[in-house]
Formats: C-alpha cells, structure tokens, sequence
C-alpha cells in the first residue's frame, strides 16, 4: 500500500513539473520589453487614486517635461540627488519630481512639486508594481483617464 501512495505522489510531482515546464515555455512572456523594443508602452494613470500626483505630472508635462519615461533604474539614485538638489524638505510633505528619478529624463530640471505623502508613495507604488517587469530601455508613455 505504501509503495502505490509513493508512486501516485511521484506521477503527480512529475505531471505539476512538466506543466511548470510546458506554462513557462508557453506562457506570456516574463519580460514585456526590451530595450531593443522601439515602441512605446501606454500607462494609463489612475487620477483617481492620486490625484495630486496626477496633477504634478500633468502639469509638469503642460511645462514642457517629457510625457515619456525612459526606464533606467540605475541612474535613480543619483537622478534623485540632482533633482532634489537645493529644493528644501516641507514638514507633511514629499516632494514629487516628474520626470521620476527611475527615468532617464529625470534628474537635473525635474519639476518639483509638494505632494502628501500618502498620495506620492500610493502612486510611486503603484507605478514601481506597474512597471516592475520592463526591462531598463523600455519607454514609457504616461497616460490619464
């Protein structure tokens, strides 16, 4: 008896292996873009969940900042430093840039913006698990509905 439980435990450990396998070979891809890739992917914004983050982009856009967002996560934290570079910390407050630092547009000329932090790190979330799957390269058109 315990021999026909080993081996039906077996069967099914080869059979969920071999569909693992046959999904991952079959499946969509994990990476969604290259930075070979020319086209651009569409992001719409949920203005609705933030919006004092989706009125900064906005506006900043209308300034004349880049509407697209080349993903260059590498270049974040130095982005960050140069953006934020002698604009002076509010107490409630965070400040936005638009560009994102994690952009390659983002950096030195960010347009800085107060936001409540709940509303900033809501939708920084929100677009870091947006976008968490492209590959640095991958341009990024910000929409808003």
């Amino acid at each position: 008896m315990k021999v026909k439980k080993w081996i039906s435990s077996l069967i099914i450990v080869a059979l969920l292996a071999l569909a693992s396998y046959w999904f991952e070979q079959n499946g969509e891809p994990t990476d969604p873009s290259s930075p070979s890739d020319s086209s651009v992917v569409q992001l719409t914004f949920p203005s609705d969940r933030y919006p004092e983050t989706a009125k900064h982009i906005q506006d900043a856009i209308a300034k004349g900042e880049s509407a697209t967002c080349t993903i260059n996560r590498e270049q974040a934290q130095e982005n960050r430093k140069e953006s934020l570079k002698g604009i002076p910390t509010k107490k409630g407050y965070d400040r936005d840039e638009w560009p994102m630092a994690m952009c390659k547009e983002g950096g030195i000329g960010a347009d800085i913006e107060y936001i409540t932090p709940s509303d900033n790190r809501g939708a920084g979330s929100w677009v870091g698990n947006q976008l968490e799957d492209y590959a640095d390269g991958t341009r990024v058109e910000f929409m808003f509905k």
